[in-house]
């Protein structure tokens, strides 16, 4: 897409700090990083979201993560763990599909906590989404 911030950055025409790239996808630095060390995942093709990207690519995604882009983290930056997440349409923002990978370090202060007020009563989502 012409328009799309990630597939300018794969031709080329917006500058990133890539860590990993190859024919299948390319691994970049987030210019807003939650840590040091958040990287980027994205397939070279342009796909929306999570439910418009081919299983094959997701799980071509993921074994590069495990075999090249955890252990570089690992032995580059000593992390202590990874978060690895994405959003799809709420909370998306930019609009092809991602993969975050945010390194953890010992007593960070990255936190993935919500507003409890927020959050229903388990018993009563789980009786909304449980098969009969």
């Amino acid at each position: 897409m012409s328009d799309c911030l990630f597939c300018k950055i794969i031709k080329g025409d917006i500058p990133s700090y890539t860590v990993y790239e190859d024919d299948l996808i390319k691994a970049f630095l987030d210019v807003n990083p939650n840590s040091n060390g958040h990287i980027l995942v994205i397939p070279k093709d342009h796909y929306e979201n999570l439910f418009d990207t081919p299983d094959e690519v997701i799980l071509e995604m993921v074994r590069r993560i495990k075999t090249i882009l955890y252990p570089l983290l690992k032995e580059k930056l000593n992390i202590a763990g990874l978060t690895i997440c994405q959003n799809n349409y709420y909370g998306q923002d930019v609009k092809h599909y991602h993969i975050h990978l945010i390194p953890r370090y010992n007593n960070d202060a990255f936190k993935c906590n919500f507003d409890k007020e927020q959050i229903s009563d388990i018993k009563k989502v789980f009786d909304k989404l449980k098969n009969e």
